[in-house]
């Protein structure tokens, strides 16, 4: 494994089950990316807006809270669209395909819009 990356671990009775943070912030990408308003994920400018915090992947930060996932996701969304309503459906796909795909419980999906796109 390489040796620069986090990694979420579950222990299982069998042994560990380890995913990359990497891997769980793409997921979350490519499933934000699929909703409909999203236009495009924002840069890894946004670190500032978490404190400081790197981003696990351009645009979404990844950590275990607690027990769980706790994601952001920094948005742009297509201009036209409600914004309340894309940011929800947002929370609600990734929610799902990570809690599906990894097998973690995901405490939060928190979703920032920090742009808007006109195309």
């Amino acid at each position: 494994m390489a040796e620069n990356r986090e990694y979420m671990i579950r222990q299982e009775d069998m042994g560990n089950i380890q995913i990359s943070e990497e891997v769980v912030a793409n997921l979350a990408t490519a499933t934000a990316l699929e909703v409909d308003g999203v236009s495009g994920l924002l840069g890894s400018n946004v670190s500032d807006l978490m404190g400081g915090k790197k981003m696990t992947a351009k645009g979404v930060r990844v950590e275990m809270d607690g027990e769980g996932l706790a994601v952001n996701l920094f948005l742009v969304i297509r201009y036209g669209c409600e914004i309340s309503d894309v940011a929800a459906k947002v929370q609600e796909a990734v929610f799902t395909t990570l809690e599906g795909s990894t097998g973690f419980k995901v405490g939060t999906v928190n979703v920032h819009v920090g742009g808007i796109s006109f195309n």
